[in-house]
Protein backbone atom coordinates (compact mmCIF):
# COMPACT_ATOMS: atom_id res chain seq x y z
CA UNK A 1 0.00 0.00 0.00
CA UNK A 2 0.95 3.45 -0.52
CA UNK A 3 0.26 6.54 2.02
CA UNK A 4 0.40 10.24 0.41
CA UNK A 5 2.15 12.33 3.21
CA UNK A 6 0.03 15.07 4.63
CA UNK A 7 1.87 17.93 2.91
CA UNK A 8 0.82 15.96 -0.93
CA UNK A 9 -2.84 16.27 1.26
CA UNK A 10 -2.59 20.12 2.11
CA UNK A 11 -0.04 22.63 0.20
CA UNK A 12 2.60 24.93 2.93
CA UNK A 13 1.83 22.38 5.55
CA UNK A 14 3.59 22.78 8.87
CA UNK A 15 3.92 20.27 11.16
CA UNK A 16 1.52 19.38 13.10
CA UNK A 17 -1.46 19.59 10.57
CA UNK A 18 -4.38 20.75 12.88
CA UNK A 19 -7.97 19.58 12.89
CA UNK A 20 -10.41 21.44 14.83
CA UNK A 21 -14.22 21.92 15.39
CA UNK A 22 -17.10 21.17 17.27
CA UNK A 23 -17.85 17.81 18.30
CA UNK A 24 -21.61 18.62 16.88
CA UNK A 25 -22.89 21.04 14.07
CA UNK A 26 -25.54 22.22 16.52
CA UNK A 27 -26.65 25.71 14.29
CA UNK A 28 -25.37 27.63 11.57
CA UNK A 29 -24.11 30.79 13.70
CA UNK A 30 -21.70 27.64 16.39
CA UNK A 31 -20.35 26.34 13.18
CA UNK A 32 -19.98 29.88 11.49
CA UNK A 33 -18.72 31.78 14.41
CA UNK A 34 -16.51 28.70 15.97
CA UNK A 35 -15.06 28.48 11.92
CA UNK A 36 -14.06 31.86 12.01
CA UNK A 37 -12.07 32.51 15.56
CA UNK A 38 -10.24 29.16 14.32
CA UNK A 39 -9.54 30.76 10.84
CA UNK A 40 -7.11 33.41 13.28
CA UNK A 41 -5.23 30.18 14.03
CA UNK A 42 -2.55 29.67 11.50
CA UNK A 43 -1.69 26.00 12.42
CA UNK A 44 -5.29 24.81 11.64
CA UNK A 45 -6.12 24.05 8.26
CA UNK A 46 -9.01 21.57 8.74
CA UNK A 47 -12.29 22.47 10.14
CA UNK A 48 -13.87 19.08 11.54
CA UNK A 49 -17.78 18.96 12.75
CA UNK A 50 -19.97 16.13 13.66
CA UNK A 51 -22.82 15.59 11.24
CA UNK A 52 -24.44 12.42 12.14
CA UNK A 53 -23.59 10.94 15.93
CA UNK A 54 -23.64 7.31 16.42
CA UNK A 55 -24.64 7.23 20.41
CA UNK A 56 -24.91 4.56 22.57
CA UNK A 57 -28.62 4.97 23.57
CA UNK A 58 -31.10 6.32 21.68
CA UNK A 59 -32.87 9.08 22.47
CA UNK A 60 -30.42 11.53 22.62
CA UNK A 61 -28.86 14.04 20.32
CA UNK A 62 -27.60 12.24 17.13
CA UNK A 63 -26.40 15.12 15.28
CA UNK A 64 -28.74 17.50 12.33
CA UNK A 65 -27.54 15.82 9.57
CA UNK A 66 -27.90 16.68 5.98
CA UNK A 67 -29.60 19.70 7.40
CA UNK A 68 -25.85 21.01 8.57
CA UNK A 69 -23.64 20.31 5.28
CA UNK A 70 -24.70 23.64 4.21
CA UNK A 71 -23.20 25.44 6.94
CA UNK A 72 -19.94 23.55 6.50
CA UNK A 73 -19.95 24.56 2.96
CA UNK A 74 -20.36 28.59 4.07
CA UNK A 75 -17.84 27.84 6.84
CA UNK A 76 -15.70 27.06 3.84
CA UNK A 77 -16.47 29.57 1.91
CA UNK A 78 -15.67 32.34 4.09
CA UNK A 79 -12.85 30.92 5.72
CA UNK A 80 -10.62 29.18 3.19
CA UNK A 81 -10.79 26.19 5.68
CA UNK A 82 -11.00 22.66 4.37
CA UNK A 83 -13.84 20.40 5.50
CA UNK A 84 -14.09 17.46 7.34
CA UNK A 85 -17.14 14.92 9.00
CA UNK A 86 -17.82 11.50 9.54
CA UNK A 87 -19.40 9.03 7.73
CA UNK A 88 -20.75 5.54 8.56
CA UNK A 89 -22.73 4.26 5.60
CA UNK A 90 -22.53 4.96 1.80
CA UNK A 91 -25.65 7.20 1.96
CA UNK A 92 -23.36 9.67 4.19
CA UNK A 93 -20.52 9.78 1.89
CA UNK A 94 -23.56 10.36 -0.75
CA UNK A 95 -24.43 13.78 0.30
CA UNK A 96 -21.24 14.53 1.95
CA UNK A 97 -19.55 14.37 -1.64
CA UNK A 98 -22.71 16.10 -2.49
CA UNK A 99 -22.01 18.83 -0.27
CA UNK A 100 -18.40 19.22 -1.50
CA UNK A 101 -16.68 18.29 2.18
CA UNK A 102 -12.97 17.90 1.93
CA UNK A 103 -11.96 15.06 3.81
CA UNK A 104 -13.84 12.22 5.81
CA UNK A 105 -13.11 10.68 8.64
CA UNK A 106 -14.21 6.93 9.86
CA UNK A 107 -15.16 6.73 13.46
CA UNK A 108 -14.00 3.89 16.17
CA UNK A 109 -17.55 2.06 16.05
CA UNK A 110 -17.61 1.91 12.24
CA UNK A 111 -13.88 1.18 11.94
CA UNK A 112 -14.93 -2.16 13.99
CA UNK A 113 -17.84 -3.31 11.66
CA UNK A 114 -15.61 -5.08 8.37
CA UNK A 115 -18.96 -4.69 6.77
CA UNK A 116 -19.66 -0.77 7.20
CA UNK A 117 -16.01 -0.22 6.18
CA UNK A 118 -16.16 -2.19 3.12
CA UNK A 119 -19.81 -0.19 2.61
CA UNK A 120 -18.19 3.13 3.06
CA UNK A 121 -14.98 1.69 0.75
CA UNK A 122 -17.41 0.65 -2.08
CA UNK A 123 -19.15 3.85 -2.21
CA UNK A 124 -15.97 6.07 -2.12
CA UNK A 125 -14.63 3.78 -5.43
CA UNK A 126 -13.84 6.43 -8.31
CA UNK A 127 -13.31 9.59 -5.98
CA UNK A 128 -9.87 10.87 -4.57
CA UNK A 129 -11.66 12.33 -1.21
CA UNK A 130 -8.92 11.96 1.82
CA UNK A 131 -9.90 9.45 3.95
CA UNK A 132 -9.06 9.26 7.79
CA UNK A 133 -9.34 5.96 9.92
CA UNK A 134 -9.79 6.18 13.51
CA UNK A 135 -9.28 3.18 15.71
CA UNK A 136 -11.81 0.68 16.41
CA UNK A 137 -12.97 1.60 20.27
CA UNK A 138 -11.20 -2.53 21.60
CA UNK A 139 -7.29 -2.56 21.15
CA UNK A 140 -6.96 -4.43 18.22
CA UNK A 141 -4.41 -3.23 15.79
CA UNK A 142 -5.31 -6.19 13.20
CA UNK A 143 -8.88 -4.68 13.04
CA UNK A 144 -7.68 -0.92 12.75
CA UNK A 145 -5.31 -2.09 9.86
CA UNK A 146 -8.02 -3.65 8.30
CA UNK A 147 -10.22 -0.84 8.07
CA UNK A 148 -7.47 0.92 6.50
CA UNK A 149 -6.31 -1.61 3.98
CA UNK A 150 -10.29 -1.75 2.69
CA UNK A 151 -10.16 1.66 1.96
CA UNK A 152 -6.77 1.57 0.46
CA UNK A 153 -8.39 -1.41 -1.44
CA UNK A 154 -11.09 1.25 -3.23
CA UNK A 155 -8.01 3.27 -4.77
CA UNK A 156 -7.64 5.76 -2.31
CA UNK A 157 -4.28 7.40 -1.92
CA UNK A 158 -4.40 10.17 0.87
CA UNK A 159 -5.21 7.86 4.24
CA UNK A 160 -4.42 8.84 7.79
CA UNK A 161 -4.74 6.99 11.10
CA UNK A 162 -6.84 8.78 13.81
CA UNK A 163 -5.52 7.35 17.20
CA UNK A 164 -8.22 8.29 19.71
CA UNK A 165 -7.68 5.66 22.22
CA UNK A 166 -9.47 2.44 23.39
CA UNK A 167 -12.21 1.41 25.54
CA UNK A 168 -11.97 -1.10 28.35
CA UNK A 169 -13.40 -2.08 31.32
CA UNK A 170 -11.39 -0.49 34.29
CA UNK A 171 -11.36 3.10 35.27
CA UNK A 172 -8.38 5.24 34.57
CA UNK A 173 -7.98 8.90 34.03
CA UNK A 174 -8.69 8.86 30.67
CA UNK A 175 -12.00 8.66 28.79
CA UNK A 176 -10.12 5.99 26.33
CA UNK A 177 -6.61 4.60 27.12
CA UNK A 178 -4.04 5.40 25.00
CA UNK A 179 -2.47 2.22 24.89
CA UNK A 180 0.75 4.69 22.73
CA UNK A 181 2.07 0.77 22.05
CA UNK A 182 -0.71 0.03 19.38
CA UNK A 183 -0.53 3.07 17.14
CA UNK A 184 3.20 2.78 17.16
CA UNK A 185 2.88 -0.71 16.20
CA UNK A 186 0.46 0.40 13.23
CA UNK A 187 2.99 2.99 12.05
CA UNK A 188 5.21 0.03 11.92
CA UNK A 189 3.25 -2.37 10.40
CA UNK A 190 1.80 0.29 7.15
CA UNK A 191 4.60 2.15 6.41
CA UNK A 192 4.40 6.35 6.06
CA UNK A 193 0.84 6.11 7.03
CA UNK A 194 0.59 9.47 8.97
CA UNK A 195 -0.67 9.72 12.27
CA UNK A 196 -3.33 11.88 13.74
CA UNK A 197 -4.03 11.98 18.00
CA UNK A 198 -7.02 13.00 18.78
CA UNK A 199 -6.62 14.24 22.76
CA UNK A 200 -10.51 15.20 23.21
CA UNK A 201 -11.51 11.80 23.00
CA UNK A 202 -8.37 10.24 24.83
CA UNK A 203 -8.57 12.62 27.56
CA UNK A 204 -12.43 12.92 27.60
CA UNK A 205 -11.75 16.64 29.89
CA UNK A 206 -10.29 19.65 28.35
CA UNK A 207 -7.79 19.39 31.45
CA UNK A 208 -6.16 16.71 29.43
CA UNK A 209 -5.86 18.13 26.16
CA UNK A 210 -2.23 19.66 25.99
CA UNK A 211 -0.49 16.71 28.04
CA UNK A 212 -1.99 14.09 25.62
CA UNK A 213 -1.10 16.12 22.79
CA UNK A 214 2.40 16.71 23.97
CA UNK A 215 2.97 13.16 24.27
CA UNK A 216 1.33 12.59 20.76
CA UNK A 217 4.24 15.18 19.20
CA UNK A 218 6.95 13.47 20.99
CA UNK A 219 6.07 10.31 19.66
CA UNK A 220 6.42 11.65 16.48
CA UNK A 221 2.78 11.94 15.35
CA UNK A 222 2.11 14.09 12.53
CA UNK A 223 -0.95 16.17 13.61
CA UNK A 224 -4.31 16.70 15.90
CA UNK A 225 -7.86 16.44 16.04
CA UNK A 226 -9.27 18.69 18.78
CA UNK A 227 -12.59 19.40 19.18
CA UNK A 228 -13.43 23.41 19.57
CA UNK A 229 -16.45 24.79 20.41
CA UNK A 230 -17.93 28.43 20.69
CA UNK A 231 -19.30 28.10 23.97
CA UNK A 232 -18.24 24.53 25.09
CA UNK A 233 -20.28 24.80 28.14
CA UNK A 234 -23.83 24.82 26.25
CA UNK A 235 -22.54 21.86 23.84
CA UNK A 236 -25.22 19.57 23.06
CA UNK A 237 -22.88 16.73 22.95
CA UNK A 238 -19.16 15.66 24.56
CA UNK A 239 -19.31 19.24 26.28
CA UNK A 240 -16.31 18.47 28.54
CA UNK A 241 -13.94 17.04 26.05
CA UNK A 242 -14.27 20.41 24.02
CA UNK A 243 -11.90 23.57 23.92
CA UNK A 244 -12.94 27.27 22.81
CA UNK A 245 -10.64 28.75 19.98
CA UNK A 246 -8.69 30.76 22.77
CA UNK A 247 -7.96 27.65 24.47
CA UNK A 248 -6.88 25.56 21.56
CA UNK A 249 -4.52 28.61 20.99
CA UNK A 250 -2.67 28.41 24.16
CA UNK A 251 -2.24 24.71 23.88
CA UNK A 252 -0.86 24.67 20.47
CA UNK A 253 1.73 27.28 21.21
CA UNK A 254 2.55 25.30 24.24
CA UNK A 255 3.31 22.57 22.71
CA UNK A 256 7.37 21.62 22.17
CA UNK A 257 8.06 20.44 18.51
CA UNK A 258 11.04 18.31 18.74
CA UNK A 259 12.96 16.73 15.92
CA UNK A 260 13.92 13.28 15.18
CA UNK A 261 17.51 14.19 14.88
CA UNK A 262 20.26 16.46 16.21
CA UNK A 263 23.24 17.59 14.58
CA UNK A 264 25.11 17.85 17.46
CA UNK A 265 27.91 15.02 17.36
CA UNK A 266 28.23 14.30 20.74
CA UNK A 267 24.60 14.30 21.53
CA UNK A 268 24.27 11.41 18.60
CA UNK A 269 27.50 9.41 20.42
CA UNK A 270 26.12 9.72 24.05
CA UNK A 271 22.51 8.08 22.48
CA UNK A 272 24.68 5.88 20.49
CA UNK A 273 26.47 4.30 23.98
CA UNK A 274 23.16 4.30 25.73
CA UNK A 275 21.18 2.66 23.03
CA UNK A 276 23.92 -0.46 23.67
CA UNK A 277 23.22 -0.51 27.15
CA UNK A 278 19.55 -0.68 25.96
CA UNK A 279 19.77 -3.83 23.67
CA UNK A 280 22.16 -5.75 26.80
CA UNK A 281 19.30 -5.39 28.98
CA UNK A 282 16.66 -6.46 26.41
CA UNK A 283 18.29 -9.11 25.55
CA UNK A 284 18.52 -10.32 29.57
CA UNK A 285 14.74 -9.79 29.36
CA UNK A 286 14.48 -11.36 26.40
CA UNK A 287 16.45 -14.33 27.26
CA UNK A 288 14.08 -14.46 31.20
CA UNK A 289 11.00 -14.42 29.28
CA UNK A 290 12.13 -17.75 27.86
CA UNK A 291 13.12 -19.37 31.17
CA UNK A 292 9.65 -18.11 32.40
CA UNK A 293 7.83 -19.56 29.23
CA UNK A 294 9.97 -23.20 30.15
CA UNK A 295 8.10 -22.50 33.67
CA UNK A 296 4.46 -21.82 32.04
CA UNK A 297 4.55 -24.96 30.12
CA UNK A 298 5.77 -27.08 33.07
CA UNK A 299 2.51 -25.66 34.90
CA UNK A 300 0.31 -26.32 31.70
CA UNK A 301 1.34 -30.14 31.85
CA UNK A 302 0.51 -30.11 35.46
CA UNK A 303 -2.74 -28.57 35.07
CA UNK A 304 -3.71 -30.82 31.85
CA UNK A 305 -3.24 -33.77 34.02
CA UNK A 306 -5.41 -32.53 36.99
CA UNK A 307 -7.77 -30.95 34.83
CA UNK A 308 -7.47 -27.46 36.41
CA UNK A 309 -8.40 -24.70 33.73
CA UNK A 310 -5.36 -22.05 32.26
CA UNK A 311 -7.19 -19.40 33.27
CA UNK A 312 -7.26 -18.85 37.11
CA UNK A 313 -9.00 -15.16 37.84
CA UNK A 314 -7.42 -15.23 41.88
CA UNK A 315 -4.60 -16.60 40.94
CA UNK A 316 -3.96 -13.65 38.39
CA UNK A 317 -5.02 -11.14 40.42
CA UNK A 318 -2.82 -12.35 42.91
CA UNK A 319 0.17 -12.08 40.63
CA UNK A 320 -1.04 -8.95 39.62
CA UNK A 321 -1.24 -6.97 42.95
CA UNK A 322 2.31 -8.47 43.82
CA UNK A 323 4.02 -7.41 40.40
CA UNK A 324 2.17 -3.51 41.13
CA UNK A 325 3.42 -3.63 44.60
CA UNK A 326 7.01 -4.18 43.69
CA UNK A 327 6.52 -1.82 40.61
CA UNK A 328 5.76 0.90 43.37
CA UNK A 329 8.02 0.08 45.25
CA UNK A 330 10.78 0.30 42.34
CA UNK A 331 9.64 3.76 41.29
CA UNK A 332 7.90 2.21 38.08
CA UNK A 333 4.46 3.34 36.48
CA UNK A 334 1.65 1.19 37.50
CA UNK A 335 -0.33 1.52 34.45
CA UNK A 336 3.32 0.34 32.62
CA UNK A 337 3.35 -2.13 34.54
CA UNK A 338 0.34 -3.74 34.66
CA UNK A 339 -0.06 -3.37 30.47
CA UNK A 340 3.53 -5.57 30.45
CA UNK A 341 1.79 -7.93 32.40
CA UNK A 342 -1.55 -8.45 31.00
CA UNK A 343 0.33 -9.44 27.88
CA UNK A 344 2.60 -11.90 29.46
CA UNK A 345 -0.14 -13.54 31.39
CA UNK A 346 -2.32 -13.49 28.24
CA UNK A 347 0.45 -15.07 26.42
CA UNK A 348 0.93 -17.83 29.28
CA UNK A 349 -2.70 -18.43 29.23
CA UNK A 350 -2.74 -19.26 25.73
CA UNK A 351 0.89 -21.57 25.71
CA UNK A 352 -0.92 -23.85 28.74
CA UNK A 353 -4.52 -24.04 26.47
CA UNK A 354 -2.38 -25.11 23.91
CA UNK A 355 -0.58 -27.94 26.02
CA UNK A 356 -3.85 -28.62 26.96
CA UNK A 357 -5.40 -29.29 23.56
CA UNK A 358 -2.51 -31.58 22.64
CA UNK A 359 -2.80 -33.43 25.75
CA UNK A 360 -6.74 -33.69 24.96
CA UNK A 361 -5.79 -35.07 21.24
CA UNK A 362 -3.62 -37.55 22.51
CA UNK A 363 -5.97 -39.01 24.80
CA UNK A 364 -8.45 -38.85 21.94
CA UNK A 365 -6.18 -40.79 19.96
CA UNK A 366 -5.16 -43.85 22.48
Amino acid sequence: MEFLPLSKWIPNLKKPLVIAGPCSAESEEQVLQTALELKQIEDVRIFRAGIWKPRTRPGTFEGMGEKALPWLQLAKKETGLLTSVEVATAHHVELALKYDVDIFWIGARTSANPFAVQEIADSLKGTNVPVMVKNPINADLSLWAGAIERISGAGIKKIAAIHRGFSTYEQTRYRNRPIWRIPIALKDRLKDIPMICDPSHIGGARSLIAEISQKAMDIDMDGLMIETHINPSIAMSDAKQQVTPASLYKILKGLNLRSEYSSNRGFEEEIDRLRSQIDNVDKEILEFLKIRMGIVEKIGEAKSKNDVTPLQINRMNEMMQKRLDIAVKLELPEVYVKELYDIIHAESVKKQTAIMNTFTSSEVKE
